[in-house]
């Protein structure tokens, strides 16, 4: 009976021992660092199971076996607190660290920019190519609604989600500049200094510029000139006087007989601005109609180093034009 009772005692002693070594490597290989070699993105789908995502992990390499995670989750008691998203996996990354950021929900950011100047249709193109984004966009918005910017998202976002967000980030950046606007200029209303703003992004893309090329146009809304701005009639000719949206580039130099092209856009025809924005301005433009550099200057010509030279009679400008003509000349050669 003594014997008997000392065997069970010991087979007792060796379990306990037996089973601590064995958790004591399982907890090792837990928390130790992870085989993963690069980073890498990897998704928890709604509805995956322990079993499903810790196969996922060895199958991407960032687990030695897919019973680690499983194991791991269960004895801890939180197998049932990992959640659905993208997550950003870092090389090196143990089974324990894995866990911890799938149970945090931290997922991944995403984002996309959106540049200064493009219209509506080309800003629709290129959420439409944004691959994290879900759903495809169909009709494109009103020219001038939208803000360019930098947008943060997340797998699973939808692009229709993201041009709201866009839209209302103009309304919001409109009314807080609008609010500081300076007094006694030419722009009567929001929907005028969208118009304005789209047409000083698209003359110049030098920042120190904005200002200063806004205070030549608000010196001819003042006197009556038209505003002879070449991106209004490219604007027209690539479909936006029919449709209120241009498709983008002309693609080729504008030429003097399309200075005659008939469209309400036509600055170079109509006197004020046109009809609409021909562009989706940023907020440096936006800010720059509303609180302009004052001068009395009324005209600007390319420089040839991507900025303007200004002008303040038409014989000073007729000069400038004259230089950059031969600047022109010269780059062709």
């Amino acid at each position: 009976m003594r014997k008997l009772l000392a065997l069970l005692v010991f087979l007792f002693l060796a379990a306990i021992i037996g089973g601590g070594i064995v958790f004591a490597l399982a907890y090792d290989e837990y928390t130790k660092a992870g085989p993963l070699q690069k980073e890498t993105l990897f998704v928890v789908e709604r509805g995956d199971s322990v079993n499903e995502i810790a196969a996922k992990l060895f199958f991407e390499d960032a687990t030695r076996s897919s019973h680690i995670i499983a194991i791991g989750t269960r004895l801890l008691k939180v197998d049932a607190y990992l959640k659905a998203g993208e997550y950003l996996l870092k090389p090196g990354m143990s089974a324990e660290e894995i866990v911890d950021l799938l149970r945090s929900g931290i997922v991944y950011q995403r984002q996309f920019t959106i540049p200064e100047g493009l219209t509506s249709w080309q800003i629709v193109n290129l959420l439409n190519a944004e691959p994290g984004l879900a759903g495809t966009l169909t009709n494109i918005p009103r020219e001038g609604s939208l803000l360019p910017e930098t947008y943060n998202y997340v797998r699973g976002d939808t692009k229709t989600a993201k041009l709201e967000q866009m839209q209302k980030a103009l309304e919001k950046t409109l009314d807080e500049l609008w609010h500081n606007r300076s007094e006694n200029i030419p722009v009567l209303s929001k929907a005028e200094a969208v118009i304005l703003a789209s047409i000083v992004e698209k003359e110049t893309g030098v920042a120190p510029e904005r200002q200063r090329v806004a205070g030549v146009f608000i010196n001819r809304l003042r006197k009556g000139i038209k505003l002879q701005s070449d991106p209004t009639v490219i604007y027209a000719i690539t479909g936006g006087e029919i449709q209120d949206n241009g498709k983008g580039p002309l693609g080729r130099r504008l030429l003097t007989k399309d200075l005659k092209f008939e469209s309400p856009y036509n600055s170079y025809k109509y006197t004020g601005l046109p009809p609409g924005p021909i562009a989706n301005p940023g907020k440096e433009s936006l800010a720059a109609v509303l609180n302009p550099e004052k001068h009395d200057f009324y005209y600007f010509v390319a420089d040839g180093t991507g900025g303007h030279l200004f002008a303040k009679t038409l014989k000073e400008h007729n000069s400038n034009v004259a230089k950059w003509r031969k600047i022109r000349k010269s780059q062709k050669k």
